[in-house]
């Protein structure tokens, strides 16, 4: 056989596939100006009887070029898969829309059913998804599943857009009959920001069919993650999630674990680079612990995230036979706790499934500075209530081991307890919570529980009070147990945000929030939270979170040794039954 002969048949057989008739010029670095440039492709296309996908990524396509192509696909109704990447490299951003509209103009003409459309890395910005948004309301994507505009620079307004024609093609799609069902949508490197995110989420949550969402790397902060997450809840088959290189910080993470809790399709979570940080880790790992039964890759990976609660998530993925991979490097572990994390996974029979901790951070240093703290939160420059705390901090005082003593009773629109009570809550002491006998319980039961930060000052106010004498002590178990057993009657969510407040204000992590304040830890505060664990009315997955930060960061907690080791027996003892 003629070698001229073989290089036709190569030829013929890179262009087809089995099950598929598909024209490819992918990656042919072809610079197709005009309609001469473009004759034999077209004449190609003519000729391609049944035509189901075409490939034109590599190449780089001028207004002319486009305009005669689509000539060609007039004809081409059986057309499904559109490649086309990458395919106006070194073009002026005004010839793209034009060149996207006249391909998009000939696939409405010829009455052609898309089942994948990729226009990545085509960097055609807000304009460019003009140039494709009456193909994107059209018939011929009411079959999309696969929607790839990567890397395409949309911005904001792109994103608005976008997201208000995949809208319309759902209800057009609806009203005719056959509603969209996008299951894969990919659209990385952006810069969709809040705005865009959030008018997605708006879409996504009407589509309600995604399978895979790929949307990294687009400057989206807590907004914008709490309405995607909001999203996702609507869309139960989800099987990835990939929101890597965004802004998720404790906000944005406790909303997106309640938005996945529950999505038992779910396989691969990149929370990578997205600083979850240690309180949004510990609610993504509660997410684990109720849900996600097939989970096989979580990356938490660069995340700001402390040992006590990379060990919290570690023990939340116990159990998931299909588990693959656990990426946490370049958090803030140090060496013990690289180590410390190695042998929880060991310990359940895991430890190949952990990724490399190489970059780990190390350590997060000694420091309570509030200031330095808050110095790299992107998403709390738009937060009002901000500037209300940092006027208050210089006024707080520390008085029986809480800060700000009458932030409590302040706030007269909305009082969490009763004036009775918040007369107590000024200044705390045994003779006063004495003085209500069997009437604390009913004033306790007032308190508003819906402020998680607010319930942790209450509760350290009257444990303060502690001592040994036995009436006293008494009177302050029995006080404390019944605010709990409150608080966690509410939503997993309302229970997590109470551990995290009395964890933040105990000293044993370092929180975003600036509402929440470390106190002068006192041995009441220990004993009373020891004796309520104790009680079946404290959530278990709770006192696993305490334990984790009492037994890697308990330290802090030298000064009240012997309720500390009194508080981790009883952890302990809850977490292991």
């Amino acid at each position: 056989m003629a070698s001229e002969d073989i290089a036709q048949i190569t030829e013929a057989l890179a262009k087809t596939h089995v099950g598929e008739v598909e024209l490819s010029y992918k990656g042919r670095g072809l610079k197709l100006d005009n309609a001469e440039s473009v004759k034999e492709m077209v004449k190609e296309i003519e000729q391609c009887q049944g035509l189901q996908s075409l490939r034109l990524e590599g190449n780089t396509l001028g207004v002319e070029a486009a305009q005669a192509i689509s000539k060609a696909l007039e004809a081409k109704s059986e057309l499904e898969q559109c490649h086309w990447s990458d395919m106006f490299t070194g073009r002026l951003r005004s010839e793209i829309p034009p060149a996207l509209k006249s391909l998009g103009n000939a696939l409405m003409t010829s009455g052609a059913r898309l089942t994948q459309l990729d226009l990545s890395d085509n960097a055609f910005g807000p304009d460019g998804v003009k140039g494709i948004e009456s193909l994107l309301k059209s018939p011929v994507c009411y079959t999309l599943r696969e929607l790839r505009l990567n890397n395409c620079g949309m911005g904001i307004g792109g994103g608005m857009v976008l997201a208000s024609a995949l809208t319309e093609c759902y209800k057009q799609s609806s009203a005719a009959g056959s509603p969209l069902k996008l299951k894969v949508f990919i659209a990385g490197r952006n810069r969709l920001e809040n705005n865009g995110a959030t008018a997605l989420a708006k879409a996504f949550k009407v589509l309600g069919s995604l399978e895979e969402v790929h949307m990294p790397q687009n400057g989206i902060n807590h907004p914008g993650i709490t309405a995607l997450a909001a999203a996702m809840k609507h869309n139960p088959n989800l099987q990835v999630l990939n929101l890597n290189d965004n802004t998720f910080t404790k906000r944005g993470s406790i909303a997106m674990a309640e938005g996945i809790r529950h999505l038992r399709c779910l396989k691969v979570i990149n929370f990578g680079d997205c600083l979850v940080r240690s309180e949004g880790a510990i609610a993504i790992a509660g997410a684990l612990r109720e849900g996600l039964p097939f989970l096989r890759e979580l990356n938490l990976s660069f995340g700001e995230i402390c040992e006590a609660a990379a060990l919290v998530v570690a023990k939340a993925v116990q159990g998931k036979a299909d588990l693959e991979k656990l990426d946490l490097n370049g958090n803030c572990f140090g060496e013990d706790g690289c180590e410390a994390l190695r042998e929880a996974m060991e310990g359940m029979n895991m430890e190949e499934l952990l990724g490399s901790l190489s970059d780990d951070e190390g350590e997060p240093e000694e420091d309570d500075d509030d200031d330095e703290e808050e110095e790299d939160d992107d998403d709390d420059n738009d937060d009002d209530d901000d500037e209300e705390e940092e006027g208050k901090e210089e006024g707080d005082t520390e008085e029986n081991g809480v800060n700000g003593t009458k932030d409590i009773i302040e706030e007269k629109e909305k009082p969490h307890c009763s004036s009775e009570f918040a007369s107590f809550l000024i200044s705390p002491s045994a003779e006063k919570l004495l003085s209500f006998g069997a009437k604390r319980i009913q004033l306790i039961e007032q308190v508003d529980v819906s402020d998680a930060c607010k319930v942790s000052e209450v509760f350290l106010k009257t444990s303060s009070v502690y001592e040994d004498e036995p009436e006293v002590k008494q009177a302050v178990f029995e006080t404390t147990d019944a605010l709990l057993r409150k608080a966690f009657s509410n939503s997993h969510s309302q229970s997590s945000s109470l551990i995290f407040s009395l964890i933040v204000n105990l000293g044993l992590l370092k929180s975003e929030d600036k509402k929440i304040k470390k106190v002068s830890v006192l041995p009441g505060h220990l004993l009373a939270l020891e004796h309520a664990a104790a009680q079946e009315f404290f959530p278990a997955d709770q006192a696993g979170i305490l334990e984790a930060f009492v037994s890697r960061n308990g330290k802090v907690l030298e000064s009240c040794s012997s309720a500390r080791d009194a508080l981790k027996t009883t952890l302990v003892k809850r977490t292991t039954a």
